[in-house]
């Protein structure tokens, strides 16, 4: 994970360059043992949510987070879900080319996807693929 720096620029969880720059089968096997919970507290920081706000998205409760703060490791179900909410991020932010800018439009409601927000609307992976495919059609100036 990479935190804070001088600059005070908050990177992607690890998560993010291990979907998309590491060998398929390792991504896989770090989401089978759970991912770390300091990968949480990094897509917590970059969405710029409160910890129950994600753990909501991720479909943790409240007595669940707790717990895996103690463990200090997400489960393989949460921990999928938890890439899916960084492999979002990192997508609006290619597209939006502004961090600011892809926290705020992924917290915003969009017309495309029935005035939800795409957070919310990603809380499935259908949601999430028809959140990628909005994100294709702004990022190629299709009228959505």
């Amino acid at each position: 994970m990479k935190r804070k720096g001088r600059d005070d620029k908050i990177e992607e969880p690890t998560a993010v360059y291990n979907a998309t720059n590491s060998a398929a089968g390792e991504t896989v096997e770090r989401i089978r043992a759970g991912l770390p919970m300091v990968e949480f507290v990094a897509l917590q920081e970059l969405l710029g949510l409160g910890a129950e706000e994600l753990a909501q998205h991720l479909a943790i409760s409240r007595s669940t987070l707790v717990r895996r703060r103690k463990s200090g490791r997400l489960d393989m179900q949460e921990s999928d879900r938890l890439l899916r909410y960084a492999r979002l991020y990192a997508r609006a932010l290619t597209v939006l080319q502004n961090e600011g800018a892809a926290r705020d439009w992924l917290k915003q409601p969009a017309r495309a996807l029935s005035f939800v927000t795409p957070l919310t609307f990603a809380e499935t992976e259908a949601g999430a693929r028809e959140v990628e495919a909005l994100l294709g059609r702004i990022e190629h100036g299709v009228f959505s």
